[in-house]
């Protein structure tokens, strides 16, 4: 197999980072990196430019991860709770994706792509979840996602708070409505 040698202009997962010359196979080079502007060849004009380009790119770098911290930092605190449909035994009539919790973040302000969401398949249950996030390559978080029935609340699908919560509520009302009878 043909091989050539490739200057990465863009960090690409499982390859290397932004700078960085790796050896790939040529098709690969040809047909998906160059053309998306992704790498350039790893000529000796090239590889001067880059390191001509290199103080400028470790700016760049460095203000994307403050950037992607500063978000880390506020999206950690979030809890994303999300209303389905579910049958008796918790399990969802759809589900959630990662397209559905992206465009929850896009609701609350954060512009996050949903491939960096890490979700291994879409979430079938009621209950409660930890989404791997990936804002950058050395910042990642784990996002908080909730999952409740819609419409009718079934018991047993419930933290033991809002059971006791759900209870409290009917005790009242059973209260209210003895005494209207007297």
């Amino acid at each position: 197999m043909a091989h050539t040698k490739i200057l990465l202009r863009e960090d690409v997962d499982d390859l290397g980072a932004r700078g960085e010359i790796v050896r790939v196979r040529a098709g690969y080079a040809r047909n998906y990196l160059l053309p998306r502007k992704l790498a350039v060849e790893a000529t000796v004009n090239n590889v001067k430019q880059i390191e001509q380009e290199r103080a400028a790119l470790l700016k760049k770098e460095a203000n994307e991860r403050a950037t992607a911290e500063g978000q880390a930092e506020q999206i950690s605190k979030l809890v994303l709770e999300f209303k389905r449909k579910a049958g008796e035994q918790g399990a969802l009539y759809g589900s959630v994706t990662s397209m559905d919790i992206a465009e929850a973040l896009k609701e609350r302000g954060y512009e996050i792509d949903r491939h960096r969401l890490h979700l291994r398949e879409p979430i079938k249950r009621l209950g409660e979840f930890t989404v791997p996030l990936r804002l950058h390559r050395d910042v990642s978080i784990d996002l908080q996602v909730k999952v409740i029935p819609e419409g009718e609340v079934i018991l047993g699908h419930l933290t033991p708070e809002q059971e006791a919560e759900l209870m409290k509520q009917g005790d009242s009302k059973q209260d209210e409505s003895a005494e209207f009878a007297e």
